[in-house]
């Protein structure tokens, strides 16, 4: 372990060393001097943060693995030098984003460090409050954030604003974002226009120009309300997509602030430079690009969680073992014994996400094939339905008894009232709805009793003792319900009481 190199973030040398490193001296401003680190480079497995520099790659000894951040399109140079001296490398920005590899993404944990720390920076830069305020001197409105890119990032940003009182706009490609925006408190921002933004892998896709052209015209109306926007859009291996012209930030009030996560691969923002704090027309553009790093004690901790995480994967039996079998190992390797690997296949989409409209929110579509079939199949389907139900009416009508058509002339009127009324409730409205019913299942109580007292026990007898039962199930049910939520209702009214006091 290099010496010092957790002390920025709280972690002293010795913790460490407590836990079983051996530490050695640091690199110097000139390079490395003589033996210093060598030790650490001719590790088996040596673990970093950022990719190794040239230098570096050559320290590493033949056949070792190297475990970091890598960004493999990007490093090409550097996969052929370590691939030449039979390495293996695992790209921590290449796990795959899955459900059983989330405790491995680093990425995931950095972008949600990143999202919160843009918001701070943001408000220290902001001159007014995020919340509103009333006092003797006037009232302030809330400051309006709107959150371009509603991933990992965007969504830590979305919380961190609406925790600090502002009022929280967002937009993103992806539909299936707005539940998760609107979950936070923020307003999902839409335009009239049909193409889905979902891409592989958790993140979105390049969208076409016809699109980008009303998302532009979207985000300059947004431009003269909001006071501070946070950008984090960034597709990986690709230069970041420029959502922020201008124009757009120049029709944005003097004092607003715009925070650019994507500074380091081009910038949303075209103002944004790297590692600076642009002031255009009173606007600034923040380009910080070590956001994860001003909060380097909690990205340490993710970051080494992470890691532990998919050390356990690969480290078994004390032997490291790279089974490309496993997506998430494959997913991850970029080079294995002196080999560049090509990229994994894509992970096939789910019947989910097929093409949808950006606004109009609806089921979820099915397979493109199933989807052209479907217009003929449910007109031919509804067409012999409705012949099998007149079929059926013309012989109850010629054949059935009269006393027959009356009964099931209410019966049918009966469940078509009965679901219009109840599909017609509001949803937060169903549980006392139950303790309702029970008036219901009262008639249908009297009337089973009748039909058990008529003295003869034939059919009607033992269905009229079959309702009694069955609706005194259902009153004992509703009544219960009922009880549960009037005492959930004392609880929290208690709860608040107290809150009031304190």
């Amino acid at each position: 372990m290099e010496r010092g190199a957790g002390a920025a973030s709280g972690y002293p040398d010795a913790a460490y060393e407590e836990a079983g490193a051996t530490m050695v001296e640091p690199a110097t401003a000139s390079g490395y001097r003589d033996g210093e680190r060598a030790e650490a480079w001719e590790s088996d497995l040596v673990v970093k943060v950022r990719p190794p520099t040239g230098e570096e790659a050559e320290r590493l000894k033949e056949g070792a693995t190297l475990v970091s951040l890598v960004y493999p399109t990007q490093s090409e140079a550097l996969l052929a030098k370590l691939a030449a001296k039979g390495c293996n490398v695992i790209a921590l920005d290449k796990v795959p984003r899955i459900t059983r590899a989330q405790s491995m993404d680093v990425l995931s944990s950095m972008a949600n460090l990143a999202g919160y720390r843009a918001v701070l920076e943001a408000a220290a830069l902001y001159q007014g409050f995020f919340a509103p305020q009333v006092t003797a001197a006037g009232t302030l409105p809330p400051a309006r954030v709107l959150v371009i890119g509603a991933g990992v990032a965007g969504l830590a940003a979305i919380a961190a604003a609406r925790g600090l009182g502002a009022e929280v706009r967002a937009f993103d490609t992806r539909l299936a974002t707005r539940e998760q925006v609107e979950s936070l408190g923020g307003t999902f921002l839409e335009i009239d226009f049909e193409e889905s933004g979902e891409g592989g892998g958790g993140y979105a896709k390049v969208m076409s120009p016809e699109f980008i052209e009303a998302e532009m015209a979207l985000f300059r109306a947004q431009a003269a309300e909001v006071d501070i926007i946070i950008t984090t859009a960034l597709i990986p291996g690709k230069k970041a997509p420029l959502l922020v012209p201008e124009d757009v930030v120049e029709a944005m009030k003097p004092g607003s602030v715009v925070v650019d996560l994507a500074a380091e691969q081009g910038g949303n923002c075209a103002l944004s430079r790297p590692d600076e704090v642009v002031d255009h027309g009173g606007v600034k553009i923040v380009g910080h690009t070590d956001l994860v790093s001003r909060m380097g004690a909690s990205a340490s901790r993710f970051f080494g969680a992470n890691l532990a995480n998919l050390l356990k994967l690969l480290v078994k039996d004390g032997e490291l073992t790279f089974d490309l079998e496993d997506e998430i190992v494959r997913g991850a390797t970029v080079v294995h014994a002196g080999e560049v690997l090509p990229p994994p296949e894509p992970p096939k989409p789910s019947p989910t996400e097929g093409r949808r409209s950006h606004v109009h929110e609806r089921a979820p579509d099915l397979p493109a094939k199933q989807e052209i079939m479907n217009p003929a199949r449910r007109a031919w389907g509804t067409t012999v339905g409705g012949m099998i139900v007149v079929l059926l009416l013309f012989v109850l009508g010629r054949f059935a008894p009269d006393d027959f058509l009356q009964h099931l002339t209410v019966f049918v009127l009966a469940c078509f009232v009965g679901w219009q009324v109840i599909w017609s409730v509001t949803p937060a409205l169903h549980t006392p709805l139950m303790s309702v019913t029970n008036a219901i299942s009262g008639i249908i109580i009297v009337g089973g009793m009748l039909q058990v007292g008529g003295g003869e026990l034939d059919l009607p007898a033992i269905l009229g003792a079959v309702a009694v039962l069955v609706a005194a199930i259902n009153i004992s049910g509703g009544f219960l319900v009922t009880q549960r939520m009037l005492a959930m209702f004392h609880k929290h009214s208690d709860e608040g009481g107290r809150g009031g006091d304190r």
